[in-house]
């Protein structure tokens, strides 16, 4: 084994756990002061791994060179281009990471890398846990708790439905006792989120796992009886509005005739035929909010209703309409087709498997791509940074070894966006920093210069000093968001 493979691998290992904790106290940004951090940690990971494993990239999939040619043309036609690069990059650093995964598990390193994964999991529980009975921290999300450094209750519950198989494939592998304890953590904090999207895709892994792999399963699904069991008497400081909150997520995991439900099938509706207007390439990446309030009535379940012509989140409630709303319904089917393509070869390992450690692995394989999907068909999870480096470094460290190897020229072209992706996350932490602690018109236009895609900090110049001063960036914030209100306001009068 090559030190640079080591290398390699620690990397993977560290950024693993740094993605769960990069947040920062900069509570005027919301989400991006948790996503920004750790996009920045995504793309330095996944710089850093493939360039150390580059000779050894393995994995090259027709598929997902397919879909990410079309999401790069896509963000080239985009409005906002600044909110196109940032997408992706994430795509562009989750392939990266499963290329170099794939050629570390090539060299024998798979196991430590899904030890990472399934570590990384198991502490972003704890923290949330540690939010539900008590514990506060200015790193921590203030609204939808117990969401930890995560931002929000649901991100963990999808970290843990999709990093579950990992959990699970070290529990039954392990013999000793602490991947129990992680099935006890990581259940208990997955039913404190109520995120309903995460009881399903759990539901699917644990389905998945009594079929294929039921000999080894019961003593750990009764653990995970126990942390479910806990988190439901254990008093803690979370205040629901329902009196049955747990039930009421239960029955609410089919319910769309009402609530955020019908608010996701209107959503749905209404962003299938955005998508009619843009067929080949779509709105481009990261511009469904762009685009969304421009054809949707006021009304809109989805739309801000402090911030008139913005919608409430920076992207739709399902990764599969997104990538069919901004990158057009060829590159969604390409990435499902590569979904479908991992899914079927884990099912055909898993029935050819003559060693129990092999069908192991394709059950824990198929399991992770199940529940990647299902939680992704009612949440974002493949949009966003820490499911992008924990959910491709599983793929690649549980696929089998591959011949095929992706062209110089196209590895280099990769890297380069993210290089492009670690270079405006930093910029984007820097411009945040300012926007919060700096006042001064002459500061705020240097943060401007580093960051131009900053929205908020562009409407926000777009109100001090004169109107010559004022003008280039209320046409810059308007051009960024066309629908929004505010920055139309400020805009009108300025001339184009």
């Amino acid at each position: 084994m090559a030190a640079v493979e080591r290398w390699a691998m620690r990397i993977i290992q560290v950024g693993a756990l740094a993605v769960v904790f990069a947040s920062t106290a900069l509570v005027t940004f919301d989400l991006d002061r948790f996503f920004v951090p750790k996009e920045l940690v995504l793309h330095l990971t996944a710089l850093l791994a493939g360039l150390l494993t580059l000779r050894r990239l393995t994995g090259s999939h027709k598929f997902l060179m397919g879909f990410l040619l079309l999401s790069a043309i896509s963000a080239a036609f985009a409005t906002n281009r600044w909110a196109g690069l940032r997408a992706l990059a994430i795509s562009a650093s989750s392939i990266v990471l499963f290329w170099a995964s794939r050629a570390l598990r090539d060299a024998g390193l798979g196991p430590k890398l899904l030890n990472a994964v399934a570590l990384a999991v198991v502490m972003a529980s704890i923290v949330a846990l540690l939010q539900a009975y008590g514990m506060r921290s200015d790193l921590f999300a203030s609204t939808r708790a117990p969401g930890g450094t995560l931002g929000n209750r649901n991100f963990v519950g999808h970290a843990v439905a999709f990093g579950l198989p990992v959990i699970l494939l070290g529990a039954m592998r392990s013999r000793s006792k602490k991947y129990l304890v992680a099935v006890v953590i990581v259940s208990a904090a997955l039913v404190l989120t109520r995120s309903r999207a995460a009881w399903l895709a759990a539901a699917v892994v644990v389905v998945i796992f009594l079929v294929c792999a039921w000999r080894r399963s019961f003593v750990i699904i009764a653990c995970a009886a126990i942390g479910a069991a806990a988190a439901l008497f254990i008093p803690n400081t979370l205040h629901w509005r329902s009196e049955n909150p747990y039930l009421d997520s239960v029955r609410g995991v089919t319910g769309y005739d009402a609530g955020s439900g019908r608010g996701r099938l209107i959503q749905y509706e209404r962003s299938l035929l955005l998508s009619l207007r843009h067929p080949l390439f779509g709105v481009g990446p990261g511009n469904w909010p762009v685009e969304y309030p421009k054809r949707v009535p006021p009304d809109d379940p989805s739309l801000d209703t402090t911030a008139a012509g913005m919608t409430s989140n920076p992207w739709p409630s399902s990764d599969w309409i997104a990538f069919i709303a901004e990158r057009g319904f060829a590159a969604a089917i390409l990435l499902g087709l590569f979904f479908i393509a991992v899914a079927s070869g884990a099912f055909k390992r898993f029935r050819a498997a003559i060693d129990p450690d092999e069908a192991l692995d394709a059950t824990t394989l198929l399991a992770t791509a199940v529940a990647a999907c299902v939680v992704g068909a009612f949440d974002a999870v493949l949009l966003l940074p820490l499911p992008a480096l924990l959910l491709w470094t599983a793929l690649g460290a549980l696929s089998t070894p591959s011949d095929a190897r992706p062209s110089r020229i196209v590895v280099a072209l990769v890297i380069l966006v993210c290089v492009a992706g670690a270079w405006r996350s930093a910029a984007q932490l820097v411009a945040m920093n300012t926007y919060t602690v700096r006042s001064d018109r002459a500061s705020l236009e240097r943060a401007a210069r580093i960051d131009p895609g900053n929205y908020r900090l562009q409407l926000r110049l777009g109100q001090m000093g004169r109107r010559n001063q004022r003008c280039p960036h209320a046409r810059a914030a308007h051009a960024l968001f066309p629908a929004a209100n505010a920055a139309r306001d400020l805009a009108r009068g300025c001339g184009p």
